[in-house]
C-alpha cells in the first residue's frame, strides 16, 4: 500500500509517500511544495493546487492522509490553511484517491504516544520509526511523515 501524507500549508505544504508492505514501513521520498510568496491568494491556491496534482499523478498513491483543521488563536490563519487543505484534497478527488483525514493529535498519539508532543519529539520518533539515515529538517515534512504514519496504524487491525 501506497500512503502519500500531507502536512497542509499555503507557505509550505509537507508531503510524504510511505510504502507499507508485508508489516515493514518505507519512506519512498518526501519535499516541500511552496508557493510562491507575495502572489495573490488564488495565484499560491492554483499553484498548490498544479504542483500536489502533478505530484500525485506521478506517485499514484492508494490513499492521501491530511491532516485536519485544527483551532487556531488567530481565524484568519484557520481560513488560509483550511483554503490550503480544501485545494489538496479537491487534487486527490479528481483522481480519485481517496482521502483520510487525522486531527493533530491524534497524529501525535499514533507516532509519539503522546497527544501533546512537540515537533521536535515528533521529528525525533518518525526518524527511528522509518530509520532514516538523516532527519529532515523541515517540521513540515517531518509531520507529512507522521500523518502517513498515523493511517498506516490506524488500519494495522482493519
Amino acid at each position: 500500500m501506497l500512503v502519500f501524507g500531507v502536512d497542509p500549508g499555503l507557505t509550505t505544504t509537507g508531503y510524504a509517500l510511505l510504502e507499507e508492505a508485508n508489516g515493514k514501513v518505507t519512506a519512498k521520498l518526501y519535499g516541500t511544495i511552496a508557493p510562491p510568496k507575495g502572489k495573490p491568494l488564488a495565484d499560491r491556491l492554483e499553484y498548490l493546487f498544479e504542483k500536489s496534482t502533478e505530484i500525485l499523478k506521478d506517485l499514484s498513491p492508494d490513499v492521501m492522509a491530511i491532516e485536519d483543521t485544527f483551532h487556531h488563536k488567530n481565524f484568519k490563519s484557520a481560513l488560509m490553511l483550511g483554503q490550503a487543505r480544501g485545494v489538496l484534497i479537491l487534487a486527490a478527488a479528481r483522481l480519485g484517491i481517496h482521502c483520510v483525514e487525522f486531527a493533530p493529535k491524534k497524529v501525535k498519539m499514533s507516532v509519539v504516544g503522546n497527544g501533546n508532543a512537540t515537533k521536535e519529539q515528533v521529528q525525533y520518533m518518525v526518524s527511528q520509526i522509518l530509520k532514516l539515515k538523516e532527519i529532515p529538517k523541515s517540521f513540515d515534512v517531518t509531520d507529512a511523515l507522521a500523518i502517513g504514519l498515523c493511517y498506516i496504524n490506524q488500519n494495522k487491525y482493519v
